[in-house]
């Protein structure tokens, strides 16, 4: 008989509830979050089964709880929990909530559910220093965006130019120009020459001159506000631009560290390797899939590759394949051996341009079924003929060869299957 235990996460509280492999609840208990609280959730568990035996369904894939049973030897299964939001109807009529309640969904979602679940596999030490280090920094982005969006909704109330002025109002010079003239009678007196010496002083290195960025500030339309309201807006931009110039700051370090972390791990050479995938794009995937994925690789010391399409065919053959043949028009863009595009000439002698030594040379290759005139491929009645049965033919000359009868086969712009008058008028 196999058993099936789950755990609902609490800040003070953890509720534990066990089933058999038919549903029965085996034992329920409630431990604290501390020392003795997990030493005693081990030990209970221990005296029910094995830990290898005994799955343990969870609300959240990491923390001290699952930790310590990964310690112990615990395979834990992480059900996200809009997951037991959905199948708790299935356990009760009212749509209350409880802490035992869930604990019991948890590891009976894991006995009817199970397979559907990948429990979780423990990773090295420096993908969980990763993982972390990813997790903030996307922490502190957002917080960033928030108050970005904050400070220029505060800006476009009372001093729009503000704003305006730069690309970004999260960026450097930005808020330093916010926290020098956080207000529009501070700015009253800037002119060209003391932008200039501000964007010197800062190492402003945008593209714009200074004349350009003050024409953005005073096209801005003007604000209406008083002066105390002013003076306080003027207060708390320079709070919001002080604070984002520390958060931008403290969000440069890390990702500086985050790159170099990721320039370190095997796997992350290997990711970065993968097309338009920067350092901290690399940095983001890796620490999400982790490096519990079997290695592939046939010898794990020698340098990755970076990853590129393969080539259809070997490169000689490519490369004598781009001038071969007459220019055609495929999907909307010309071959490489058209000839209103740019190229070099391919390798070898010039093409001879002597006519042909006998007809035999010029005389076209039949293929499986070969065209005769008066074939279902003219537009009159005939027949396909095999190529076995043909009779020798005179070649056909240039202007012949280069004329092809496909009556039947195109329809012409007037509702109706073209002839070969009309193909040719088209043409």
């Amino acid at each position: 008989m196999g058993y099936l235990a789950g755990l609902d996460w609490g800040s003070g509280v953890h509720a534990v509830c066990v089933i058999d492999d038919a549903g029965r609840v085996v034992a329920r208990f409630a431990v604290r979050h501390d020392a003795d609280g997990i030493a005693e959730l081990i030990a209970r568990l221990a005296q029910i089964a094995p830990a290898a035996e005994m799955p343990i369904a969870i609300e959240r894939p990491s923390g001290l709880i699952v930790d310590a049973l990964f310690e112990a030897g615990h395979p834990v299964v992480p059900i996200h929990p809009n997951v037991v939001k959905a199948c708790r109807p299935r356990y009760r009529a009212a749509g209350g909530k409880s802490d035992p309640g869930d604990a019991y969904v948890l590891a009976d979602i894991l006995r009817t559910d199970g397979h559907r679940f990948r429990p979780l596999q423990p990773c090295s030490d420096e993908i969980k220093a990763l993982r972390a280090l990813v997790r903030a920094r996307d922490d502190l982005v957002a917080e960033r965006v928030a108050l970005a969006n904050r400070l220029r909704s505060l800006l476009d109330g009372f001093w729009p130019g503000a704003a305006a002025i730069f690309a970004d109002v999260d960026s450097p010079i930005a808020l330093s120009f916010l926290r020098r003239y956080p207000t529009p009678d501070s700015a009253a007196r800037l002119g060209e020459k003391r932008l200039a010496a501000f964007l010197a002083q800062h190492s402003y290195c945008g593209r714009r001159a200074p004349i350009e960025l003050l024409a953005r500030l005073r096209a801005a339309p003007e604000g209406r506000a008083g002066e105390a309201e002013a003076d306080i807006n003027g207060e708390l931009v320079r709070s919001l631009a002080t604070i984002l110039a520390t958060l931008v700051a403290e969000i440069a370090k890390l990702t500086a560290r985050l790159e170099h972390a990721v320039a370190t791990l095997p796997d992350g050479q290997i990711v970065m390797s993968f097309p338009r995938a920067g350092r901290v794009c690399a940095a983001q995937i890796l620490a999400e899939l982790g490096d519990s994925a079997p290695d592939s690789r046939p010898n794990s010391s020698s340098p990755p590759k970076p990853a590129s399409a393969p080539s259809p065919m070997p490169p000689e053959k490519a490369a004598a394949s781009r001038f071969a043949g007459p220019a055609t028009i495929a999907c909307g863009r010309l071959s490489p051996a058209s000839p209103t595009t740019r190229g070099t000439a391919p390798p070898g002698p010039p093409p001879s341009t002597a006519p042909h030594a006998s007809a035999a040379a010029t005389t076209p290759t039949p293929s499986v079924f070969s065209v005769v005139p008066g074939s279902a491929f003219s537009g009159e009645p005939g027949s396909i003929t095999n190529p076995t049965t043909l009779r020798n033919t005179e070649p056909l000359n240039s202007s012949q060869r280069h004329r092809v009868d496909t009556g039947c086969l195109m329809p012409s712009r007037r509702g109706r299957f073209a002839s070969t008058s009309e193909i040719s008028s088209i043409s």
